[in-house]
């Protein structure tokens, strides 16, 4: 909803809820580094979301792409954060250690290939623009 009010309606609507601090900070980063760097916020448990979905409704993704990405994103941070509250809960320190370690490894990975991936996602969005156009 965030993102398509934002959207809709442009920055003078999104500056009367996001401070101007905030916008300043998201704004080069969302604008210039593309969708991996928005999954990657997405993923991250606790990120402040609905601030990033207004934010990102002003930015450059398709409403096809944001919902891709946010749902995937959203998905993979709430499956990292259910698998590491049971494993705590139920006293499996090492599969808690592991999981992290995991995810510690899928980070590392994003950053060594992020160009790689960034070419990807890139690659993926003109053929969404080329597809809408026909």
């Amino acid at each position: 909803m965030a993102f398509t009010l934002s959207r809709f309606l442009g920055r003078p609507f999104v500056e009367k809820f996001i401070k101007k601090e905030t916008m300043e900070r998201y704004d080069y980063l969302l604008h210039h580094k593309g969708a991996f760097l928005i999954f990657l916020l997405f993923l991250i448990p606790g990120f402040p979301k609905d601030s990033l979905c207004y934010i990102i409704g002003l930015g450059h993704l398709t409403t096809k792409e944001f919902l891709v990405i946010s749902t995937v994103g959203r998905f993979g941070g709430t499956v990292l954060l259910t698998l590491g509250g049971n494993y705590i809960h139920r006293h499996q320190y090492y599969s808690f250690f592991v999981l992290i370690g995991v995810a510690i490894i899928v980070v590392f990975l994003s950053m060594v290939y992020k160009d790689k991936l960034e070419h990807l996602f890139k690659k993926l969005h003109r053929q969404h623009k080329e597809e809408d156009r026909k």
